[in-house]
């Protein structure tokens, strides 16, 4: 896909984001860093402590971008597509929790 032509759906964009996750180390990276966030949205509802939804966040991403800029050598999708991205890491996240793509 070239810069100049977004990607017009999610399953278009799909591939690329594997594409851009195929060091193991930086996709446990992802999935740590997802789990991680979940939780914290989960303990803010639960506790109404909101300021975990913005520490979440930050734990994702953080977990996330040591996993691009360390072990995959590239940068992430979250500059170019954040909305596609996030759906991406939700995505693999699940994908990885029930087995189709290896953890």
């Amino acid at each position: 896909m070239s810069d100049a032509q977004p990607f017009r759906s999610f399953s278009e964009f799909y591939p690329f984001y594997l594409s851009e996750h195929s060091n193991r180390t930086s996709r446990r990276l992802h999935f740590i860093g997802t789990t991680f966030a979940l939780l914290m949205f989960v303990a803010a509802g639960v506790t109404q402590l909101w300021w975990l939804i913005p520490t979440g966040i930050v734990q994702g991403y953080a977990f996330a971008w040591i996993g691009h800029f360390f072990f995959e050598g590239n940068r992430p999708a979250t500059f170019k597509y954040p909305r596609y991205s996030l759906m991406g890491d939700w995505r693999l996240w699940w994908e990885m929790l029930t087995g189709k793509v290896k953890f």
